[in-house]
């Protein structure tokens, strides 16, 4: 199973608080920390909905 690498470059301060329960959810909560999650579709959808406040890389 594939695994991505899920890292925060933008703060949460401003933002809905969906965005922010979604971030808190991924393991995330500062900006530069990064969370290695399998790739399943409940990540996906998750990662979607914060993507202008993330970078996903895929990891081997």
């Amino acid at each position: 199973m594939a695994r991505l690498k899920v890292t925060q470059v933008k703060s949460i301060i401003g933002r809905r608080p969906k965005h922010k329960r979604t971030i808190e959810a991924l393991g995330l909560g500062r900006i530069r920390k990064s969370v290695v999650h399998n790739d399943t579709p409940q990540i996906r959808g998750m990662i979607r909905s914060v993507q202008h406040l993330i970078t996903v890389e895929e990891v081997e």
